[in-house]
């Protein structure tokens, strides 16, 4: 099978999961025998990112205007015509090559660009994030999950108290948004990466099949040095915290470290991979903490497998956090809160105390200095969710028409089977034509 996949997010100097996502998955799929290339930004050459780029197929940098800011934060207003503009702009690129694949897989930040493109191209999207509906995508507003629903409640992500014009201009701009992307669900395949995506997107366009659940993947090449898995050497006393996350609010690091400074450097021996707006300001503050910074995908998992705990303390709805799976993967406990799609990754869990979930942080907190860890680490020998199993599921979505989720049924290999089922299918082997 021809696949072309297309990011804006690629290539990238620090890539974040969707970019890895994007990465891992054209390897599984050229590795089962199909040919993928990939289209992405021409904001950076390709060798920003290293080997990582290497996956068999060519690269076409033919996005681009996705950093125009429009003087959105100035002026106060999300943009009407903004990303309608972009989304049409992906969609002449994507289909300038249309002709010469079976399927495009889009994985970006205008799910939009449906709308824009012919119902007879075979088309499907992945949506990480609450974008579909959420112009900021994560439903994230000062300290709070937002569940607000009035395009008009909206021109408060853009200034603290918008004015009467303000409020119209990001009302008429999240409207025409909301539009476009319900519409462009209408014509074409959608993948959510949980099942959460889709039932909050319901709240917004109604309740109806708008696409099929694919959990994310852990990309288990990166799990196969043995030399990595070292072993760990606390004193009874102490407990080795790993936290893996962008640092600005709605990731809940700030907050944990404050309910955590008296015991951090004593019991709590904590490493922090990532960086964002609240490094400077955290590294200055907790001087008690290691923080390293973006870490490559290598570098990552050689610090989550030093520590006795993986901590995930976001405190807005993560749709489907890899470093949950990868904790998991690893044989360490988890500790996350009870919201978002976590609570759907308990099925990938080893043991049943593995995936620990609380309602607070204030809960996590104090559970966290009660842990007393295993004594031993235990690897899970096969992964529960890796890229091959995923690519299986969307090779069946890839075979079919072009056409919305809602206009299909298979038997035998039912593809849009929720997220929350333990049933993978493996790749299937096709020619590259």
């Amino acid at each position: 099978m021809r696949i072309l996949m297309v990011s804006e997010d690629l290539p990238a100097p620090a890539m974040g999961g969707l970019a890895r996502h994007v990465l891992a998955l054209c390897r599984a799929l050229t590795d089962a025998g199909h040919r993928v290339d990939l289209m992405g930004n021409d904001d950076f050459p390709e060798a920003v990112t290293g080997d990582a780029m290497h996956f068999g197929g060519q690269f076409f940098p033919e996005l681009r205007g996705q950093f125009s800011g429009w003087k959105e934060m100035t002026l106060g207003v999300f943009m009407p015509g903004k990303r309608s503009l972009l989304a049409r702009r992906f969609a002449r690129a994507m289909q300038r090559r249309a002709g010469d694949y079976d399927v495009i897989h889009y994985h970006g930040h205008l799910p939009n660009v449906a709308y824009y493109l012919p119902s007879a191209i075979n088309f499907l999207q992945t949506r990480h994030d609450q974008g579909s509906d959420c112009l900021i995508h994560t439903r994230f507003r000062r300290g709070e999950v937002c569940n607000d629903l009035d395009p008009a409640d909206c021109a408060g992500c853009r200034t603290h108290h918008p004015n009467w014009l303000q409020t119209r201009i990001s009302a008429l701009a999240v409207r025409r948004f909301r539009y476009e992307v319900q519409t462009g669900f209408s014509r074409h395949k959608t993948v959510f990466v949980s099942d959460l995506l889709q039932k909050n997107l319901s709240r917004c366009f109604g309740d109806h099949r708008w696409g099929v659940t694919v959990h994310n993947f852990v990309d288990t090449a990166h799990f196969q040095n043995p030399s990595r898995h070292q072993p760990m050497t606390l004193p009874a006393d102490r407990l080795r915290v790993f936290i893996a996350a962008k640092l600005y609010p709605a990731k809940g690091v700030r907050a944990l470290l404050a309910l955590l400074e008296p015991q951090l450097g004593h019991r709590i021996i904590m490493d922090i991979a990532g960086d964002g707006e609240e490094e400077s300001m955290l590294r200055q503050q907790y001087r008690q903490v290691s923080f390293h910074g973006w870490q490559s995908m290598e570098e990552t998992l050689k610090l989550a497998m030093r520590a006795q705990v993986i901590v995930v303390p976001s405190v807005c709805e993560e749709a489907c956090s890899t470093t949950v799976l990868e904790g998991l993967l690893l044989g360490k406990t988890v500790f996350a809160l009870r919201r978002g799609g976590t609570p759907e990754l308990e099925i990938y869990a080893s043991r049943p105390d593995q995936l620990r979930l609380y309602e607070h942080l204030e809960d996590l907190a104090s559970a966290l200095l009660d842990f007393t860890p295993r004594a031993d680490c235990v690897v899970s020998p096969q992964a529960p969710a890796d890229a091959s199993h995923a690519a299986g599921r969307l090779l069946a979505l890839y075979s079919l028409p072009p056409g919305p989720i809602a206009n299909h049924t298979m038997s035998g290999l039912d593809p849009w089977q929720s997220g929350s089922t333990k049933t993978r299918h493996p790749v299937s082997q096709r020619s590259a034509s």
